[in-house]
C-alpha cells in the first residue's frame, strides 16, 4: 500500500480544464493530485532564423515555477539573471515532445510557443506539464483553423506522459513528492496516443534496476498514458 492509499497502477485525480487564459490562443490547467501546472500556447507570426523561408513552423516551450509553488519560497531565475539546468532540461523535454506529433509543413511559416508555470507542485511537474501542453496546443491550431490560417491536420497524434517508479521495491505510477524523493528507481516516459515512445527517462537512485524492472514500469506507463489520451480527447472533443 502506497502512503497515500493508491494502488500500484492508480494514478492521481488528474483533471484538463480548457480556455482558463483569456489572452491565449489556447490554454489548459492541468492537475495531477497537488501538482498544478499551467500552460498557454501562443502564435506567433514568425519562426527562427534558421527556418525562414523554408515553408515549415516550429513549436517550442518555456518552463519555470512560480516562487512558492513549493513548501518553501524559491527566487525567481530571472532575479538570478540565468535559468537552471533543470529548466532548460524540462523546457527542451517538453518542446521536442510537441513537436513529435506536429506537421510543420501543414503549420506554415509560424511559430507556436507553449508556456508552463508550475502553479503548485508536488511531484510530476513535467509530465503533467506535457500532458496539459497538448491541450492548450489543440486549441491553438483550432484557433488557426477557425481563422482560415490552416486547412490540413497539423496534430498528427495526442502526446502525453507520466512518471513510474520503483518505490518499496514495488514498481508504481504517477509519484508524487515523497515518493519521488524516496524512490529506489525513477523514470518518465513520454508516448503518443498510437503508443509510440517519444522519450524515456529512467535514473537508479540507489541500485541498479534490472530488465524485469523496467518492462513493468513501462506497462505501467502504457496504461497509464492511454488514460490520459483518453482524457485529452474528451477535454477537446
Amino acid at each position: 500500500m502506497r502512503h497515500d492509499g493508491r494502488a500500484s497502477d492508480e494514478m492521481r485525480a488528474v483533471s484538463l480544464e480548457r480556455g482558463v487564459s483569456r489572452y491565449a490562443e489556447g490554454s489548459c490547467l492541468v492537475k495531477f493530485g497537488n501538482t498544478h501546472v499551467l500552460c498557454t500556447a501562443s502564435l506567433e507570426e514568425r519562426v527562427p532564423p534558421w527556418l525562414r523561408g523554408g515553408g515549415e513552423g516550429w513549436v517550442t516551450a518555456e518552463y519555470g515555477m512560480l516562487p512558492r509553488a513549493t513548501k518553501e519560497r524559491m527566487r525567481r531565475e530571472a532575479s538570478a539573471g540565468k535559468q537552471s539546468g533543470r529548466t532548460q532540461e524540462i523546457q527542451r523535454l517538453i518542446g521536442r515532445s510537441l513537436r513529435a506529433i506536429v506537421d510543420r509543413r501543414a503549420l506554415g511559416e509560424r511559430q507556436i510557443s507553449v508556456d508552463c508555470d508550475v502553479l503548485q507542485a508536488d511531484g510530476g511537474t513535467r509530465t503533467a506539464a506535457i500532458t496539459g501542453a497538448w491541450v492548450a496546443l489543440s486549441d491553438c491550431i483550432g484557433y488557426m483553423r477557425d481563422a482560415g490560417m490552416v486547412t490540413g491536420p497539423v496534430l498528427v497524434d495526442h502526446v502525453a506522459a507520466i512518471s513510474c517508479g520503483i518505490v518499496g521495491s514495488a514498481p508504481v505510477i504517477d509519484l508524487d513528492y515523497v515518493e519521488d524523493s524516496s524512490a529506489e528507481t525513477d523514470a518518465n516516459f513520454v508516448m503518443t496516443g498510437s503508443g509510440k515512445l517519444v522519450e524515456v527517462q529512467g535514473t537508479a537512485e540507489g541500485e541498479p534496476f534490472t530488465r524485469d524492472e523496467f518492462n513493468a514500469l513501462i506497462d505501467l506507463a502504457s496504461d497509464g498514458i492511454a488514460r490520459l489520451v483518453d482524457l485529452q480527447k474528451l477535454t477537446v472533443a
